[in-house]
């Protein structure tokens, strides 16, 4: 047998070991070779997005090289330390430094070498699916039509084997530079009772709970001021709670003698406690890296959500047609028949509503009167309740526009009586929470009709136009907005549908491309931790082997390990979901919109994601335990 062969070898059977290191790096090589499809694909190439796409690509393509090499070392690291008895077998049979290099840098280069390969492969077979999929999802004009990616393919080839080589020389170079007998030794050196201190301990939670309460407690742009010291705060916090609290915790659980002897807690506790020293920095890493995912993809899916249900809610009509007094002689009756022209073309069913709002002087600024008959009209038109207003009476409509809009202005409205024309004042008595029905973004008055003809002379006049579309007609009303906004313009012009489509086409590569990135950090994450395990189960072999020879049963000794599997799997991910909670909080503080539905769908997501991992590594992992016992 060569020497190669005898490498080739070691591959095939250390099987279950790299089946996490490779499936990992073909999925990145998948990722990476779909980013790759998308930019040189011709619809892009000669569309125009194409700027857009490839910027996007190169960014993508960054950070995912860029993790690729760091994942890619550390497990690299997970394999060095779990094949240490092999080393020491191989050096007393005459095998030397050199030799040991050369056997690791052949056996990662044929991993990687078949993972990228196997990658791209597995993006072809799924190329046209995903290219439906981004073809949806982008809110694109140009239809993706599968082709062959031949610079895709050169393009991933190339990149991903220039990383495993360079990967593979580093390694060599960690080998030069260390006695290969300290990597063999290093998990048989007593490691002595795990210690925590107090005063570290309590200085972590003091980080976290400071970090927590000034991300809750901020609002605005204070939120982007105070990014970086909560980020600060709450990391050097996240690693201090691994190394010492949870050290200090188990230390008092195993000093609780009710807890401690009560039925296989004893085996439980007696070595959970040297693996939470030994996985603190994997939880701690996998947490932060969990925590960027969360926050990225919470954050992109919640400005997205922010954009377009914001604007919907805002502007509730399909169309609206705004002109000042000054302008309505020349161009009301033209743009009025462009837009009854386009919803006949597009064979659109809509209701219309015309109204006029009078700006008047109310303080240090001009403040919208609208009477009730005209507030009544376009509530009638979209089907929302109507508004009774007393001939002395005034009431405040709360502005529709959650960014620009401050409670102070809300209330000061409150407080400022309406004037009429013959001296007398209305004072607002009540606040009506915006209803979304005049195409007004700030707070207004609305006042009988018998009081509106008593105010004095507006500062400015507007007529408004509105149209409101039966359901179920989105592309069309898209489509007509786009012919109205071509021939008229979008100054005095607005059509919902329009926009959030064009926010959609803008949006949807940065959304697709940052929920990729996401999936990637999690996914590398969770193989973190499948390291891990697996760099212990050989030991866990040794260990119950001879529990069972004490008498532990099969049962017993199932809980057991679903307990230290569930804390090695649950610990960093649900530090990592409270982070995220905090983060999507402080965003939706930032943003003054309740982002809680899609804070849930993307924690809930991943939680659910998790949940089934451990459910597939504790099935195989208790599998090999329980076979080499019983």
């Amino acid at each position: 047998m060569t020497f190669r062969q005898f490498a080739v070898n070691n591959v095939l059977r250390n099987k279950r070991l790299y089946a996490a290191y490779f499936l990992s790096s073909l999925f990145t090589v998948m990722v990476f070779f779909t980013f790759a499809i998308f930019a040189f694909h011709p619809a892009f190439l000669e569309g125009s997005m194409r700027s857009e796409v490839l910027y996007g690509m190169a960014v993508a393509g960054g950070i995912i090289y860029v993790f690729s090499f760091f994942f890619v070392l550390y497990s690299m690291s997970s394999f060095l330390q779990s094949r240490k008895k092999e080393f020491g077998l191989l050096m007393m049979q005459g095998m030397s430094t050199k030799q040991v290099r050369l056997m690791i840098f052949l056996e990662n280069m044929l991993i990687g070498f078949f993972a990228t390969v196997s990658g791209i492969l597995l993006g072809l077979v799924f190329a046209k699916a995903i290219l439906l999929l981004a073809e949806n999802v982008l809110v694109i004009e140009e239809t993706l039509n599968f082709y062959f990616p031949l610079l895709a393919v050169v393009l991933t080839f190339v990149s991903f084997m220039i990383l495993f080589i360079c990967i593979s020389f580093f390694v060599s170079f960690i080998l030069r530079t260390r006695k290969l007998i300290d990597l063999i030794k290093a998990d048989k050196q007593s490691k002595g009772e795990p210690k925590a201190s107090v005063l570290l301990s309590v200085i972590a939670a003091i980080l976290l709970l400071a970090g927590y309460g000034i991300a809750i407690y901020v609002k605005g742009m204070m939120v982007v001021i105070a990014m970086l010291p909560v980020v600060i705060m709450v990391t050097i916090g996240t690693y201090l709670l691994f190394t010492q609290i949870s050290v200090s915790v188990i230390r008092r659980l195993k000093n609780n003698k009710g807890i401690f002897w009560r039925n296989t807690n004893m085996v439980l506790f007696a070595d959970l406690s040297y693996r939470m020293k030994d996985n603190a920095r994997t939880f701690f890493m996998v947490a932060i890296i969990s925590t960027v995912a969360f926050s990225a993809i919470g954050t992109l899916y919640g400005f997205h959500s922010f954009l377009t249900k914001g604007l919907t809610e805002g502007h509730p009509f399909s169309f609206t047609y705004t002109v000042s007094e000054d302008e309505k002689d020349e161009k009301f009756e033209k743009d009025i028949g462009v837009i009854e022209e386009a919803l006949k073309k597009h064979d659109i069913a809509a209701a219309s509503g015309t109204v006029d709002l009078a700006y008047f002087k109310q303080g240090d600024g001009e403040v919208l009167i609208t009477k009730a008959s005209a507030y009544n009209q376009l509530a009638e038109l979209l089907g929302k309740e109507k508004v009774q207003v007393k001939k002395d009476e005034a009431v405040v409509v709360s502005d529709s526009n959650k960014v620009l809009a401050s409670n102070e202005e809300k209330d000061r409205l409150l407080d400022i009586p309406v004037k009429l024309s013959d001296g007398t004042t209305i004072q607002p008595t009540r606040m009506r929470e915006s209803s979304h029905v005049l195409p007004e973004m700030y707070s207004y008055y609305i006042v009988s009709d018998a009081a509106y003809e008593k105010l004095p002379q507006p500062e400015r006049t507007e007529t408004s136009v509105a149209w409101m579309a039966e359901k179920g007609q989105g592309e069309a009303l898209a489509q007509a907005g786009e012919d109205i906004f071509n021939q008229i313009g979008g100054f005095n012009f607005a059509s919902i549908d329009f926009t959030v489509y064009q926010i959609n086409k803008v949006y949807g590569p940065i959304l697709f491309i940052g929920l990729f990135i996401g999936i990637i950090f999690f996914v590398s994450a969770g193989s973190f931790l499948y390291f891990r395990l697996y760099t212990d189960l050989d030991d866990d072999k040794e260990k119950f082997k001879s529990i069972a020879k004490m008498g532990l049963t099969e049962q017993e000794m199932k809980k057991v390990i679903n307990r230290q599997n569930a804390l090695l799997f649950f610990a960093p991910i649900v530090v990592a979901l409270v982070h995220g909670a905090v983060a999507l909080t402080a965003l939706s503080h930032f943003f003054d919109y309740n982002l809680v539905t899609e804070s849930l769908a993307v924690l809930g997501t991943f939680a659910v994601i998790q949940i089934f991992y451990f459910a597939v590594v504790r099935h195989f992992y208790t599998k090999q335990i329980r076979e080499a016992v019983f």
